[in-house]
Formats: C-alpha cells, sequence, structure tokens
C-alpha cells in the first residue's frame, strides 16, 4: 500500500462533504479519526507508521491518524469541517 500517498491525501479529504467521510478529532490524544463508512464493520487493522488503516474485507473503511498535529500542524483541528 502506498502509505506515504495516502496521508499526504488526508488535507484533501479533510475538505470533502461531511456527507460522505465522517470526521473527529481527539485534541487530548492528538488523534485523527476519518471514516468512510458509518458504521465502518471493519473486520481487519493494518498499523503503518503513524497510521492505522481499517479495512472491511479489501475495501478501506476508515483511518486513525496517530500525532496528526505533528504530522499535519499544529491547527489541524481548525481545519475540520463545520459540523
Amino acid at each position: 500500500m502506498a502509505t506515504e500517498s495516502i496521508l499526504n491525501s488526508v488535507p484533501y479529504l479533510l475538505m470533502a462533504p461531511s456527507n460522505k467521510i465522517w470526521i473527529d478529532y481527539d485534541s487530548d490524544a492528538d488523534v485523527l479519526y476519518i471514516s468512510f463508512k458509518k458504521p465502518q464493520q471493519a473486520n481487519d487493522s493494518v498499523l503503518e507508521e503513524n497510521a492505522v488503516y481499517h479495512y472491511r474485507d479489501q475495501e478501506l473503511v476508515g483511518i486513525t491518524v496517530l500525532r496528526a498535529a505533528e504530522t499535519f500542524g499544529k491547527n489541524v483541528e481548525r481545519s475540520l469541517p463545520v459540523s
């Protein structure tokens, strides 16, 4: 998997319509949660560097980004779409 290219796409995912992608940020833990399906119902997860990729069979259904502010800048919370 092209982990680096997926993480590079996160700033663009933050701009996606909020009815297609669900995004939550925990500022205390500095963790960004991105879901492509609600509920995810993931049955497999893969940890690579500072991201956890969640799969339902072969389909990517979510990404958990650890150390999000470190990865995307201190203003990651302000980049989130208003719900």
